[in-house]
C-alpha cells in the first residue's frame, strides 16, 4: 500500500492543464505559453496528515485545495501517513512543508523529549481543534473502564502516531503494562474498526475530531453494539508527568450510534505545524487562508466548524510562527509567546 498519497485539488489542476498543453502540442514546450509559465511558477507544497479513516486526512485535504485555490501560485496537496510523530519529523527533514499533529506530541517535539532524541525545529501556524480520546469497545466483554482493559486483546494506535502515545500514557495511568498485561495491536482507524468488526480486538484507541467516519461506519455496521470507555480520571496522572496538555473533553449523545449518554473524556489539541524557516508571508497567507475561507474546508469535513480565531492561539505547546503571530495580531489578538 502506497504510504504517501497526494490530495488537492489544485496540484490535479496543475497537472490537467499541463498534460493539455503538452498533448496539443505534440509534447513539446513552447516559450512564452501562458499555462505553461504558470505550472512552472507555482510552488508546490505538501501536507503531512494521518490515516484515511481519520480526520486529518480530509481536513488536510481540504486545506491543500482552499491553498491551492486562494494563494496564487501555490499547489498543495495532502499526504496520507502515520501522523503525529512522522509528521513533526517529516516537516524537520523538510520533507513535508505542513502537518496536523497532536498537542502532546508538538510539546515532546518542542523540548526534545518521548519519540524525540533532540528539540525540531517546528512552529505553530494556529491550534485547530480538540483531540478527543475515544476508546472503542464491544459492549459484552465487560469493559466499563480503563482499568478493564487488563488481559483483552486492544489495539493502541498505529506505529508513530499521537494515538499511540497518548494510549500507552493512559494505559500507564491505570497501571496496566501495555507489553504484558494486555494482547497489543497497532492498527490505524480503519484497520482496529475492521479489527474489531472481525472479533479480532475487545476494544481500541482512537484520538481525533467527532464523529470519526470510521467509527461511524462501524457503529452503522449490522450487529455492532459499542461502548465508549470514559477516561478523563486519567488527566490528573498524565499532566503531571507529561506536561499540561491534556483537557476534559466530552463524546457527546448522540454522536455515534448507541452513544445515549455523554461520554467523559480527555483531549489534547491539535495544531498545524510548519517548520520555523518557513518564508514568512507563505506562512501568513496559509493562516489567512484557512480562515478566511473556513466555509470551504467545513463543506469537506465538519470538524471544521470548531475553527475560531480566538482559539487558534489558545493552548498552543509550541511557538507560533512570525507569519501566523502577524495575521492574528491583526485580528486583535493576543499571541503566548
Amino acid at each position: 500500500m502506497e504510504r504517501r498519497r497526494r490530495f488537492g485539488n489544485g496540484a490535479e489542476l496543475g497537472r490537467r492543464e499541463f498534460l493539455k498543453v503538452t498533448g496539443a502540442m505534440g509534447g513539446s514546450l513552447l516559450v512564452g505559453c501562458p499555462a505553461i509559465a504558470r505550472a512552472q511558477a507555482a510552488k508546490r507544497i505538501s501536507i503531512a496528515t494521518g490515516g484515511m479513516g481519520g480526520v486529518y486526512y480530509p481536513l488536510g485535504g481540504a486545506i491543500a485545495a482552499a491553498i491551492s485555490k486562494y494563494i496564487p501560485n501555490v499547489e498543495a496537496a495532502a499526504e496520507v501517513t502515520a501522523a503525529s510523530v512522522d509528521n513533526c519529523k517529516l516537516i524537520a527533514a523538510k520533507k513535508s512543508d505542513l502537518g496536523i499533529i497532536m498537542g502532546d506530541v508538538g510539546y515532546d517535539a518542542y523540548i526534545g523529549a518521548g519519540k524525540f532524541k533532540e528539540k525540531l525545529p517546528l512552529r505553530n501556524l494556529a491550534v485547530l481543534y480538540p483531540n478527543v480520546t475515544q476508546i472503542v469497545a464491544l459492549q459484552g466483554k465487560g469493559i466499563k473502564t480503563v482499568a478493564d482493559l487488563k488481559g483483552k486483546t486492544i489495539s493502541t494506535g498505529a506505529p508513530g502516531s499521537g494515538v499511540e502515545i497518548i494510549a500507552l500514557r493512559i494505559l500507564e495511568a491505570v497501571g496496566i503494562n501495555p507489553d504484558k498485561d494486555v494482547k497489543r495491536d497497532r492498527l490505524g482507524a480503519s484497520e482496529s474498526a475492521g479489527a474489531l468488526k472481525d472479533g479480532k480486538l475487545d476494544a481500541y484507541f482512537w484520538c481525533g475530531g467527532i464523529p470519526t467516519a470510521s467509527i461511524l461506519d462501524l457503529a452503522a455496521a449490522p450487529g455492532m453494539k459499542l461502548s465508549f470507555v470514559p477516561n478523563e480520571d486519567c488527566i490528573a496522572k498524565m499532566t503531571a508527568k507529561y506536561g499540561p496538555v491534556y483537557y476534559p473533553a466530552t463524546i457527546p449523545k448522540g454522536a455515534y450510534p448507541g452513544v445515549n449518554a455523554d461520554v467523559p473524556s480527555s483531549a489534547v489539541a491539535n495544531l498545524l505545524l510548519a517548520h520555523e524557516q518557513m518564508d514568512e508571508k507563505l506562512a501568513y497567507d496559509i493562516v489567512k487562508t484557512i480562515f478566511d475561507h473556513k466555509d470551504d474546508l467545513v463543506a469537506v469535513h465538519k470538524q471544521a466548524e470548531s475553527l475560531d480565531l480566538k482559539g487558534a492561539v489558545v493552548g498552543s505547546p509550541q511557538p507560533f510562527h512570525k507569519g501566523a503571530i502577524q495575521y492574528f495580531k491583526e485580528k486583535g489578538l493576543n499571541v503566548p509567546t
